[in-house]
């Protein structure tokens, strides 16, 4: 299951915060901080996968934007990155080029994809 969903990008500014279980509002800044740092030290040969506290961050870097999802233990983490994948293909077609500051029509174009954390059904249709 989703616990969150974070785009930040490169000076650690987080751009769009969407959090599927309760967590208070002093609470979020702390945890945004440690997992943006986490993310952020990271190399690009190391891998996408980190194990935190009491679950997982699954992240990927397009250019100057990190998308970071936090699931359970159990959630499984290649079809979390591919989940990633596939939302920015749908910000690519809809909005043409993804640059950091589109984040309210981002959020409603998220909207769609998880319900109370899971992800249903990922259909991206490109028309060539």
């Amino acid at each position: 299951m989703i616990k969150f969903f974070l785009m930040v990008n490169k000076q650690g500014q987080t751009r769009l915060s969407k959090y599927y279980e309760r967590v208070e509002i002093n609470k979020r800044t702390l945890l945004e901080t440690e997992v943006i740092k986490s993310c952020l030290s990271r190399s690009n040969e190391q891998c996408s996968f980190i194990e935190y506290k009491d679950f997982k961050l699954i992240y990927r870097q397009y250019a100057a934007l990190f998308i970071v999802v936090g699931v359970n233990d159990t959630e499984n983490e290649m079809a979390i990155y591919e989940f990633i994948h596939n939302f920015v293909e749908v910000l690519d077609d809809y909005f043409s080029r993804v640059v950091s500051l589109m984040t309210k029509k981002w959020f409603s174009s998220l909207a769609p994809f998880p319900r109370n954390g899971s992800v249903l059904k990922i259909c991206v249709n490109i028309e060539l």
